[in-house]
């Protein structure tokens, strides 16, 4: 039977392979990659990965732990955002059950590749709250739920409700889209 224990080298590199992605996260929720670096180089150090445990296990602490992290510096930076549910507004360009005017694989693929720039500067114009759920959900690929709580963990009085979550996210997808839709045209020209 072999050893269910990874070797240093292996955990090493599990622990490599989850800042990565993490620091990947951590920029997009931040806006800023040396705020995002610091933070899941501090925080990944301070996480006691044992060889033993299952790999997933670790991962998972890593990924709370900078969520965490993260929520916490953009609480600190604009408390204002997050003080407030988004109301029920205007009807978005998706209905309840409708159709995503983008795909989660677009919208990995606009976040990994070339559309990258485009996100980030959209990302740029949104409230922290906004920011937060939008990259919780599209890029962690949390569901509503999670994504509530993990903001009311900061938020007081903690009144985020997976349905005001939804909201937010599908406003940010409609505008996402829009923003896409006008820098097409100026990039082609």
């Amino acid at each position: 039977m072999a050893d269910p224990c990874l070797t240093s080298s292996d955990a090493v590199l599990n622990a490599e392979r989850a800042a990565i992605e993490m620091y990947h996260f951590a920029a997009l929720m931040l806006g800023n990659e040396s705020e995002a670096l610091r933070l899941v180089e501090s925080t990944v150090a301070s996480v006691d990965v044992d060889p033993c445990a299952d790999p997933s296990a670790a991962n998972g602490l890593v990924r709370e732990r900078v969520l965490d992290e993260v929520l916490a510096v953009m609480h600190r930076h604009d408390p204002a955002s997050f003080s407030e549910v988004p109301a029920n507004g205007p009807s978005s360009c998706l209905e309840e059950d409708g159709a995503a005017p983008l795909s989660s694989s677009e919208i990995a693929e606009l976040i990994a590749g070339a559309g990258r720039g485009l996100v980030r500067e959209w990302l740029d114009h949104l409230s922290q709250a906004q920011r937060a759920v939008f990259v919780q959900r599209a890029v962690l690929g949390q569901d509503n739920a999670a994504t509530a709580t993990a903001i009311n963990r900061f938020a007081r009085p903690a009144f985020w409700t997976p349905e005001a979550v939804g909201r937010l996210f599908r406003q940010a997808l409609c505008s996402l889209a829009s923003s896409l839709a006008h820098a097409v045209p100026a990039t082609q020209s």
